[in-house]
Formats: structure tokens, sequence, C-alpha cells
């Protein structure tokens, strides 16, 4: 298949799978996610904030009262060796105490990582703490990390956007960074799993993210974990790359998703730029422990009543 027929098959019409919001490090509120995705003739839209539900119970409101599609999700940070994972995590049951436990964990050790890297970089630069807290929108509910010490530097002068400050001091491999105290990607699997939820493996092949990427082999040892898909249309997945994971895909029988993992003006991700299948979807809510915010009133077929859960 050659790099024009994988641009093809993407999906032009569906659902946005990866999106945040101001509970952890996007800019905007859940309300206004729903609202923007209608705006844009999605089909639907899922939030999924890093490590946290926080914002689940704001994004079904919005999305009841606005008559429009909603999945619940979360983006769960994780190690596999040396490699870093994130982990999509759709439609599970946010009350299952081991993925309370892991993201109860995962938040204080961003809350810890967070703080000594400010203490490196207060060495160098004009910002505190205090800085960073009041870059915070949620409190206690939002989840800290290297976005809101961006934004500080930015409030501070020393870069003009946060895409500024990721190049430069708060980079991976600076001597400021500190990474991410995080579960294995193992333990994600397994831990979604319990909960019912339905897991895919977020931009598995963005090498902005990793100098290595993570190998068939351990994808498929994910696999034999439950894993449930690869996020295949994400801007950070390269064509021959998309290639490669729509063929792992294709051999072990994943679900293939895509989405802009869209932060607002967070980064310059455009909402709905990458977009998961309906059919998809409708897997996604089969499998999933908890109902998804699917209004039966819909004026469009495909957000009708063909997507209730099994």
């Amino acid at each position: 298949m050659t790099h024009d027929e994988i641009a093809n098959i993407a999906p032009r019409v569906g659902w946005d799978l990866h999106c945040h919001t101001v509970f952890s490090d996007g800019t905007e509120t859940p309300e206004t996610l729903v609202k923007q995705a209608k705006q844009a003739g999605l089909l639907g839209v899922a939030i999924t904030d890093h490590d946290t539900t926080s914002g689940w119970g704001a994004a079904q409101q919005s999305a009841r009262r606005l008559g429009f599609p909603l999945l619940c999700g979360t983006e769960i940070t994780a190690q596999f060796d040396h490699v870093s994972v994130h982990m999509l995590a759709y439609q599970y049951d946010p009350n299952s105490p081991r993925i309370a436990r892991m993201f109860a964990k995962t938040r204080d050790g961003r809350v810890r990582r967070a703080k000594a890297m400010v203490r490196r970089l207060s060495e160098d630069f004009p910002i505190t703490w205090d800085d960073v807290l009041a870059q915070v929108k949620e409190g206690s509910r939002t989840t800290i990390g290297r976005p809101h010490i961006a934004d500080a530097l930015v409030r501070a002068g020393v870069y003009a956007t946060r895409s500024e400050a990721f190049s430069g001091a708060i980079r991976g491999g600076s001597k400021y960074y500190v990474p991410t105290p995080s579960p294995t990607a193992l333990e994600a699997v397994q831990a979604i799993r319990e909960a019912g939820g339905v897991s895919v493996i977020a931009h598995p092949a963005d090498p902005s993210r990793n100098r290595m990427l993570l190998s068939d082999g351990q994808i498929e040892a994910l696999i034999d974990e439950g894993l449930c898909g690869l996020e295949v249309w994400h801007r950070g997945n390269a064509p021959d790359q998309r290639l490669r994971l729509l063929d792992i895909a294709r051999s072990h029988g994943l679900l293939v998703t895509g989405g802009s993992d869209w932060h607002g003006a967070g980064k310059p991700n455009v909402l709905g730029e990458n977009l998961t299948d309906a059919e998809v979807v409708k897997q996604i809510i089969t499998r999933g422990a908890i109902a998804p915010v699917i209004p039966q009133d819909s004026d469009k077929p495909a957000n009708s009543a063909v997507f209730p859960r099994a």
C-alpha cells in the first residue's frame, strides 16, 4: 500500500477520540470541547485527559445539554522498558479500585516530578512553584504536568509559546527534565481490562516522543494482556509507520482509531484533524463497561441509536 493509499483510507467523517481539557493540560473546558466538536460537524468526541476522570461529569452534562455524542476516556502515562507509552482507555468503570489507585499514585508522582523540575529551572529562570500553580485551571482536580510549567515560563517571558518551551528548557533530555513516575504499559492494559474498558495505544509511532519506538514484539506483548487497538490516525505517526501499524492491527484484529490530540490553544492540533470511523466507535461502546452519551433525538443518522451498548 502506498502513502497516498494510506491517506485515502483515513476516515473523512467520524469521531475525534483524543482530546484534552483544563482538567489536564488543555486550555478549554469540557463544555467548550463538546460545543466546538459539534460546531465542527464531528459525529462525536471523547474526553481523554491525562490520568484522571475529573472532567467526565462536566463533559457528560454538556453533551446531554447540547445533544451531542460523547465517549469518556483517559490518557494513561506508562512505560515499556525505556519507551514512554501513552495508553488511551475508553468507557471503563471509573470506580474500579485498581485503576483508581493507579491514577492517584501517578498524579502524586506528577506533582513531585513537576516540583523537582521547577526547583532546577528556578536556578536559571524566573519561575516558582506558585507560578506553575497559577496556570492550573481546576485546582487539585487538574493533572499537573510539563505544559503548566511551560505556560509559567511563557508568562514569565522566557518563551513566546508553550511549544517553544517544550523545544527548549523542558524538553526531554534537558538538564531540567525529570521523568514522570509511571506504571508499566502491561500494568495499564491490565488495569483497563479489569475496569471493563477498551485500551488503545496513543500515537504509538511518534518519534518526537521516543527515540526508540515500540517494537512489534512489545506491541504483541500488550496484545497478549488485552490491548484492543492502535491510534493509527495521529499527526505524529509518519506514513510508513501508519502502514506498519495497520498491518499489525490487521494481523491481530485490533481496532484502528484516530484523534487530533487537541489541547485547545495549548497545541496547534486542530479538533477533528484525525478521526475514528463510526463502526470502530460502535465496537468500543459495545465492549465498554459504561454507557456513552448518545442523544436519541439526534437528527444525524450516525449519531442515532445504532450506538447503544449491547
